[in-house]
């Protein structure tokens, strides 16, 4: 039996099957879905929502450093384990956060930025074996030295 994302997945490749769009504007493919009889989802619970966009304020909110003078994330999420498969996801003000706080949060961080690289590394080689006649394209995944012309780039917000 598909899972409901093999079944969204197939459903994608249909749509652009029967309309031909090769560019696909993920709106219209559900006004479409809907049209042939999908079951819309039913809408979350309003405390759900909320709890969604306090995380997205709390990420979105920095702060200025008083001795670098650059910005910095004020709210930092790590996870706790609970029995069974859930995880408890707190928020902490970094100003406040002890090193193990810290620790967890900005290990998650970087996990999530290896494993977009890893598919962006997959992606270029696929691109690159199935184009054998187009320039192949070389996306540097060391990110030292962006890092390091970002950090010292002059500030837009000065400017």
């Amino acid at each position: 039996m598909a899972t409901r994302t093999q079944e969204l997945q197939r459903w994608i490749r249909q749509y652009r099957f029967e309309t031909g769009i090769k560019e696909v504007d993920n709106r219209e493919l559900a006004l479409w879905l809907k049209a042939k009889g999908w079951t819309m989802p039913v809408p979350t619970d309003p405390v759900d929502i909320l709890a969604k966009q306090l995380s997205e304020a709390a990420r979105l909110e920095t702060r200025r450093d008083s001795v670098t003078g650059r910005d910095y994330r004020a709210y930092h999420c790590y996870t706790v384990p609970q029995p069974g498969t859930t995880q408890l996801h707190l928020w902490v003000d970094i100003d406040e956060a002890n090193r193990r706080q810290m620790w967890k949060s900005l290990i998650k961080k970087r996990e999530q930025m290896v494993g977009e690289a890893v598919r962006v590394a997959d992606d270029q080689d696929h691109w690159n074996r199935i184009n054998p006649g187009e320039e192949p394209i070389n996306i540097p995944l060391d990110f030292g030295p962006d890092v390091e012309w970002s950090r010292n780039a002059p500030d837009e917000k000065s400017a």
